[in-house]
């Protein structure tokens, strides 16, 4: 089978879309190295990935679309893949280019999150305006739709017109790295690399509101839990505010990067005390399943979809409340055989999102669209 993908994410994006592509790409090369496989993307981007072998690189070939590359990918990809030959298109965050339908290429389209529909406000009007229809456009034409969460396909069904004989859901993985345990030599660099405490707890994720960071420097602060954080992400507007607090209530044990190396980070991970994750919404979460994966207590939020991927792993809090997440944490410190029966049930929970298991449901649904 011809295979093609909007790759866009895999060179240009190193958190979560990013992460799901470039796994998803090569898990099927791994797992199906038979098959060929079509990477078209506007641009190579400055990300360090080295595609699978099986797997070709397509760049816009033409002068106009290497002028209006998003033009290209939204509009004229479609050409492309005809010309090409490929039977099925996988557009892997969300959207698939338009008229597709029309053109005898069969198509999955992945949705991650429905966020910009939910959270509008959270988005700027013109941005939240093109995501919406581009999320409108891909589960109308596409053959099959890949929710990665059961919140995920619940919240496609409440916010679109999608049908739902077309929804399959399949769960993200995370990278293998984060099934290795690192040896004592590589927790050991990592630890003096990033100039990491003895011991801490750990946040991983974009600094923004809908994450709700401020929340843990909170309980931290009110409730004199003597142990620093580790937080680790991308600053937005909203840092200001935890910067504010923080400045106002002399809270000095927060330590923050803004980026660490993806092949560093299972190391972090194993040396934390526990993995906070207070994000008032998301589509899946995959921070929670590198912690599962790393042997860390994971302590998120319930009513979502965090319930679901933490599973027996997780200590659940609600969203805001930093007085139970405070609670929440002083439990792992204080019971190690709490904090044991998490780490034991979290690993067996995190066996359901290998790629041994999602990699070949995925191509089970490219054959369901090729029958």
């Amino acid at each position: 089978m011809r295979i093609g993908f909007d790759a866009k994410r895999a060179f240009t994006n190193t958190t979560g879309l990013g992460n799901y592509s470039r796994s998803t790409i090569s898990g099927l090369a791994r797992h199906f190295p038979d098959h060929e496989y079509a990477l078209y993307t506007p641009t190579r981007g400055d990300v360090q990935y080295a595609p699978p072998e099986t797997a070709d690189i397509r760049l816009p070939s033409s002068i106009w679309s290497r002028q209006l590359k998003s033009y290209w990918r939204t509009f004229g990809l479609g050409k492309r893949l005809v010309k090409d030959s490929i039977e099925l298109f996988h557009g892997l965050s969300n959207e698939i280019p338009v008229g597709i339908e029309k053109s005898g290429v069969r198509s999955v389209v992945t949705i991650h999150d429905l966020i910009f529909m939910r959270y509008s406000e959270l988005y700027p009007a013109m941005d939240s305006r093109i995501y919406i229809r581009k999320v409108r456009n891909a589960v109308r034409a596409a053959d099959r739709i890949i929710a990665i969460s059961r919140q995920t396909r619940d919240d496609i069904l409440e916010l679109t017109d999608a049908d739902e004989q077309k929804i399959r859901i399949i769960y993200q993985g995370c990278h293998p790295w984060f099934h290795e345990k690192a040896s004592p030599e590589t927790l050991g660099n990592t630890r003096k690399k990033y100039d990491l405490p003895p011991a801490y707890l750990l946040y991983v994720g974009t600094i923004e509101e809908r994450k709700d960071l401020l929340t843990i420097v909170r309980a931290i602060h009110e409730h004199q839990i003597d142990i620093p954080l580790v937080a680790i992400g991308r600053k937005t507007d909203y840092f200001g505010h935890v910067k504010r607090y923080m400045e106002q209530h002399r809270v000095e044990n927060i330590f923050f990067h803004h980026h660490i190396d993806n092949a560093d980070l299972p190391a972090v991970y194993q040396q934390a005390e526990a993995f906070i994750y207070p994000s008032r919404y998301e589509g899946f979460g995959i921070p929670v399943l590198e912690a599962l994966n790393s042997g860390t207590p994971v302590i998120t939020t319930r009513g979502g979809c965090l319930e679901e991927t933490a599973g027996a792993g997780g200590l659940f809090m609600e969203p805001g409340n930093a007085e139970e997440l405070a609670m929440l944490i002083k439990k792992i410190l204080d019971d190690s055989e709490l904090r044991e029966r998490l780490i034991t049930s979290g690993s067996s929970h995190a066996l359901k999102f290998k790629e041994e298991k999602t990699i070949p449901e995925l191509f089970h649904v490219y054959r369901e669209c090729m029958e």
